[in-house]
């Protein structure tokens, strides 16, 4: 769906997105990065399990929701990818750590 116009004096960085060792240019987000992976989906909704996918790309709709580097539930339009960068697809709501400092006021 999307193609990016290639420019070679762009600096990139490796990322792996779901697997997929790729580069990408510097100015990138992990959003952006699954975009030009062409995953599809990259979370899905812990209501109903449907597929969602980066909307809003500035941080309003939550569906770019993924695991950066390990970490669950990351804004992936408001990450900038560096390299090394493990970009990964969410499956539901992020497994939470009871008796954590995480959930001590649930």
């Amino acid at each position: 769906m999307f193609r990016k116009l290639p420019d070679p004096a762009c600096a990139t960085v490796a990322v792996t997105v779901d697997g997929q060792a790729m580069r990408v240019a510097t100015h990138e987000t992990a959003a952006s990065a699954a975009l030009l992976a062409a995953m599809g989906a990259t979370r899905t909704s812990p209501v109903n399990g449907e597929p969602r996918a980066p909307f809003c790309m500035m941080g309003v709709c939550y569906d770019c929701l993924m695991v950066i580097d390990g970490v669950p539930s990351r804004q992936a339009c408001l990450v900038p990818v560096r390299d090394g960068m493990r970009i990964e697809r969410q499956a539901g709501a992020r497994a939470l750590a009871f008796g954590s400092a995480e959930t001590a006021d649930v």
